[in-house]
């Protein structure tokens, strides 16, 4: 396998401020200052990982180019981009729905969204067989007027577009296996049935309210759009099963041309903005699972952007997984496995079950040449 891989130095330089999580450091409020949940460290050190590993020496290097405005206005308003631009120019930057930037933002999310076109461009120009675009700052919750999650510009939605316009793309899957609903992917596509999406996601964790099993599309795309809100606890028994009744049937079903995958590590066992119990070993398994279907549908053509992932001790070893698996060649082995593997709830339960028997109902649904 050739394996595209995307990441630039100046992903770690997009600023989220000195901040206590996620709420301003304040001694009035006894909030000592820190750092912002969405930082440098878990992509710095998921990419450094990646070169102490010799992975590195395996993986075709892709050069990130900033994204035009055109592109991102396919799918973003005018004057929510012109908001970007404007507070980009700041001396300390801006901040869009909860999302901040610091001073030059704009300029990196448009290198972020850039990363994640040319690595799906670089698939379906056949100069490699998979990639994996390692970006900062995240997409899948930005939605057509403003940031969201600490996204600012919807990068795989994007990347979509792009394929559809430029490419002459006709059929794309995405699957997001992010702990937190892909919305803003949903909403670019709501109504598109030449898009598929699927999110796989902790239920009503964030967005309040959003990613449930009855938001399935609207107008020509309803059928297209599947939510699976897992319950809080489920590990890789329960992710297994819904990649097994739900993600692959309805993908090979829909007879995609390329899937494209919103990468988060944020459902795995060490993460503390999640509530799941995924291991290295399920990524990597979600992974080779996804490459055997694009290997059965479309000249197994994947591409992956990174989205979320809060831990800094366990992202790099998800992340390599996932990688490792991409390019068919193992790296390092994951010290914390045998920790989270024991991990009480690995297992399919009944709650789970349940919840995926229920969503893989609908499987039937998603059209597609041969269905």
């Amino acid at each position: 396998m050739t394996t595209g891989y995307v990441y630039h130095e100046i992903f770690g330089w997009h600023d989220t401020g000195t901040v206590a999580g996620l709420m301003p450091a304040s001694p009035i409020t006894g909030l000592q200052p820190w750092q912002h949940f969405e930082n440098a460290e878990t992509k710095r050190r998921l990419h450094e990982l990646i070169v102490v590993s010799g992975l590195i020496d395996s993986l075709t290097r892709i050069k990130p180019r900033p994204a035009t405005e055109t592109e991102i206005l396919r799918i973003h308003d005018a004057e929510y981009v012109d908001h970007i631009k404007r507070e980009s120019e700041l001396p300390k930057g801006g901040s869009s729905g909860g999302s901040p930037f610091g001073h030059g933002g704009y300029q990196i999310a448009c290198l972020a969204v850039g990363g994640v076109i040319e690595a799906v461009t670089q698939v379906m120009a056949g100069r490699v067989d998979n990639s994996y675009a390692l970006v900062r700052p995240p997409g899948h919750h930005a939605i057509r007027t403003q940031g969201m999650g600490f996204c600012l510009f919807s990068n795989l939605a994007i990347a979509a577009k792009h394929a559809k316009v430029e490419l002459g793309v006709e059929r794309i899957a995405v699957v997001d296996w992010d702990v937190h609903h892909g919305n803003g992917t949903q909403q670019a596509f709501y109504g598109d049935p030449s898009v598929l999406t699927i999110s796989l996601h902790q239920d009503n964790l964030f967005p309040p309210n959003s990613g449930r099993v009855a938001e399935r599309g609207e107008g020509a795309g309803y059928g297209y759009d599947i939510n699976v809100p897992l319950p809080p606890g489920t590990g890789d028994g329960g992710y297994f099963y819904a990649m097994d009744q739900v993600v692959v049937p309805a993908v090979r079903r829909f007879r995609h041309e390329i899937i494209l995958v919103a990468s988060g590590f944020d459902a795995s066992a060490m993460d503390p903005l999640g509530r799941q119990m995924v291991t290295s070993d399920g990524y990597r398994s979600f992974t080779r699972r996804l490459m055997d279907l694009a290997d059965e549908v479309c000249g197994g053509r994947i591409a992956m952007s990174h989205e979320g992932g809060y831990s800094p001790e366990y992202v790099p070893f998800c992340g390599l997984a996932t990688i490792e698996a991409l390019a068919g060649i193992p790296a390092f082995t994951d010290p914390f496995l045998p920790i989270v593997s024991d991990f009480a709830g690995q297992d399919l339960q009944p709650a789970q079950r349940a919840l995926v028997d229920r969503v893989a109902e609908l499987v039937p649904d998603v059209g597609g040449p041969g269905a």
